[in-house]
Order: structure tokens, then sequence, then C-alpha cells
């Protein structure tokens, strides 16, 4: 007898499935995130029983793997150095590439191009939009001056129609479905959106590009808190996850690898939104640099790195007497545990109070900086405002400091020394331990052990 589907409820924040209802989710705590979704009928004769119709598989050493694969398959260039960048130096024939952003921030202008430069590449590249319509995407690809390009576009959303039509013709070499969220498949009695119909989606497409070899580009849409909407799950099935990033109060644009199967994680490319679309930038240190005004107590120069790329860029601080009991820690750009730390620190270490202060810091142009060598700009910066004594404009600082207060090495330290160089500093302030070669660079090197050296260092 065959087993009917049976309705179950699907969060669609976490993917966590229930038998009933509730208004918040056991597993992620979200609220009013369940939806009641037809579960799949169970084939007739489904579990052990059906395990006398599988087939042994051979099965060979990674030895003789190595010797199969001796040719390497070549990545493709996608014409965007940026995008390279972060994929690792192209993109792979046959993976899976997953992009998501805050809506309005540049995805489709990005993968328009993308399809575009493909396409002028000689290659088959194929567009999927589910989200506007034919007239609309052409409209953007004149904005663009990409009108001329040979890129095959289509609007569709259901995924039955989209493999059809992949199988039709020529094999692509470039598939782009914009976006995941809105496909959907009559096997499933669920809306387009929802947890199971962004699953079975994405398998079906993953699986015809790993078996025909084209590579494909997804677009997921993002929660409130960033994070790609539907189940982790999709995230685990493709091979490159990437996060479009910004603030719409600036023109440029950082794409960032959460996930790279074929590449580092630590690499960012760096874009400029302008009326004929994104722009690479290939010097993003002089972009978040343009407007700093050198003499204004409480800013310091960061050196820092992203991946293998070193960048400049500005923290501000402003040290303020507060009239509230518990005075504010307001932080944008930076972790706020580590702005907590780093006071404490300073308190401890060094004997100057934060207690009766409002502290605010920014990393100025609204990048966001997580490695811990920021340690040193930022203490340098909440110093410089304190005391309210400018720092030298053409100093860089950089550094991780303990709780101990001592001030520790970070890595690619003559590449920071090599950028700052490039961009006019002419003196550093960084950590005393660690080897470092800079005989040919024109630096003044001030080397600090503690964070008590870098008060003496600035004078305070």
């Amino acid at each position: 007898m065959v087993k009917t589907a049976k309705s179950q409820f699907v969060c669609q924040n976490c993917g966590a499935v229930a038998s009933r209802w509730a208004g918040k989710c056991a597993a992620c705590g979200e609220w009013n995130s369940l939806i009641e979704e037809a579960g799949a009928a169970v084939p007739p004769g489904f579990g052990m029983a059906r395990a006398s119709q599988g087939r042994a598989v051979a099965l060979e050493t990674l030895a003789q793997t190595l010797v199969k694969s001796a040719h390497k398959v070549a990545r493709i260039p996608t014409g965007l150095a940026e995008l390279d960048r972060v994929t690792g130096g192209g993109i792979v024939p046959g993976s899976a590439l997953l992009i998501g952003g805050e809506p309005g921030i540049g995805k489709s202008t990005l993968l328009l191009q993308l399809g575009a430069a493909f396409a002028r590449a000689g290659r088959r590249a194929i567009y999927f939009s589910g989200e506007e319509a034919a007239a609309q995407v052409r409209l953007r690809a004149e904005r663009l001056g990409l009108a001329d390009a040979p890129l095959a576009l289509a609007c569709e959303t259901n995924l039955a129609n989209i493999l059809a039509t992949l199988a039709a013709g020529k094999r692509p070499d470039l598939v782009v479905v914009d976006s995941v969220q809105t496909l959907w498949t009559d096997a499933l009695e669920a809306a387009p959106g929802t947890v199971s119909q962004v699953r079975a989606a994405t398998h079906s497409l993953i699986r015809y590009a790993k078996a025909q070899g084209a590579a494909l580009v997804l677009v997921g849409h993002v929660t409130k808190d960033g994070q790609i909407a539907g189940p982790k799950a999709i995230e685990h099935m493709v091979d490159t996850v990437l996060y479009f990033e910004g603030d719409r109060g600036y023109a440029y644009r950082i794409l960032r690898a959460a996930k790279n199967r074929f590449g580092a994680t630590e690499e960012i490319g760096v874009f400029e939104m302008a009326s004929e679309g994104l722009r690479e930038v290939a010097n993003p240190s002089e972009l978040f640099l343009g407007d700093r005004l050198a003499a204004t107590p409480g800013a310091a120069v960061l050196a820092g790195v992203e991946g293998t790329r070193p960048i400049l860029v500005e923290i501000q601080a402003l040290v303020v007497p507060s009239g509230l009991g518990t005075p504010r820690r307001a932080v944008v750009g930076w972790d706020a545990n580590r702005l907590a730390m780093l006071l404490a620190v300073i308190d401890a270490r060094c004997s100057i109070s934060f207690a009766q202060h409002d502290v605010y810091l920014n990393v100025a142009g609204g990048l966001k900086i997580s490695e811990p060598a920021a340690d040193l700009a930022a203490a340098a910066a909440l110093l410089s405002s304190i005391s309210d004594v400018a720092l030298p404009a053409e100093r860089v600082y950089f550094g991780e400091i303990s709780l101990s207060g001592a001030v520790r090495p970070a890595g690619h330290m003559l590449a920071r020394l090599k950028e700052a160089v490039k961009l006019g500093f002419k003196d550093v302030v960084l950590p005393a331990a660690g080897d470092l070669d800079a005989g040919g660079l024109k630096l003044g090197l001030t080397r600090v052990a503690h964070v008590r050296d870098l008060t003496k260092a600035l004078g305070l």
C-alpha cells in the first residue's frame, strides 16, 4: 500500500521540520516562520527491502585518481579581475556558485556583466531571470553598454522548463539563475521561496551542472540578519558562497567569499557602483582614504590586510564625557566585544580610564574590519581622542594587543609597509616582535612591545 504525503510545518529560516504549527521555531527561535508544506509521497518499498536493487561501484586508490586527473581542469576567466581574485583565479567548469546580498546592492548588475563577458569571449552563457521581465533586463543592459553582447536571456521560474531549455541546445558554459527563491516545481505542493522548493531547485540545477560541466551561478536573497535565506543545506550543496556587501551611502561594493572549495576565503573584491555599472577598484586604499582630514584628533590609519591584499583604512574614534550612568559604546565596522576588551586593557595597563566617557569607534568608508591587527590603530585613535592630540598625518599603525598589554606581531608585515610607501606615508608604528626586512623602504619604523610604549610613541 502506497503511503500518502503527509503535511508538515517547515521553518523558513533554518529548515527545521515540525509535525504541528507553533508560533516560534524550536530550533532557531524565529517567530512566525513555520509554514505548512505537503511532504513528498513515500515510494513503495522504500527502506531496506530496496537495497538489493543497488549495484557495487568500482573503487580506486588516490594514486589512480591522481593519474586520471593529471590534466588540470582549466579555470574560466570571468573578464572581471576582482571576481577572479575572490574565486581563486576564475570559475571552475561544473562548479556551483551562490551569491547573496541585500536588495539593490548590485547582484544582478554584476552577473549581467559576467554573462556578457562570457558571451563576448565566444562562450555560451544563459541568463534566467525570475524577478524581472526581458524588457527590464535589456534596459539595464543598454545602460551598461552590454546590449550588443550575444547573451541568451529567458524569463522563467518553472524548474522543469529551465532544465528542458538547457538540455535542448548546445551545452552552456555559464548558467545564471536570478534568483533561486523564485523557482518552483510541480512535484512539490509549496509556494515558491519555501524551504522545500528552494532545496529541490538547487539540487536539480547543481546535478545538471556537475553532469554537463557547466558553471552555475545562483542568486540568493538574504534575511534581516544578512544570511542567505533558505535552509543552510543550500550553502553546503554549492561549491562557492559569495556575499556582496556595501553601504548604500557609499559608491563601493565589497565581494567577499564565505566558502570556496577551489580557493581561499580571505580574499575580497572591491567594486565601485557607477551609472555605467560596476567598475573594478584596483587600489582600494585610495578609495578609503580619499576624504581624510589629517589634523583631526582621534583618527589613525590602519595598514590592514584582507586575504593577500593590503588595504589602508582610517579608524576614527570619538571620546567625550558622558552624562549617563552607563557610558555608551558605539561601534561601526568593528567588533564591539573587541572594543570593550581594548578599553579594559588600556585602563589596566596604562592607567587611562574611559569609565566616565562615551566612546564611539568607526571604520571610515563603511568597511568591516575583522583582523586582530587593527588593535594598535584603534588604541592610537582612542588615546588621541581622549587626550585631544592629533596624530601625525603620515603615520600608519598595525599590531594585535593581548590582554597583558603586549603587542603581538601580525602577518604580511612587508606587504603592509609597501602599501604605506605607495600611498606616501613616512612612518609606521608596528610590533617589536617579528622578523622584518624593510631596508629598501624609506620608512621610519617605531617598534612597540607593549601598549605603554604606544603612549610614549604618541607623546601622551
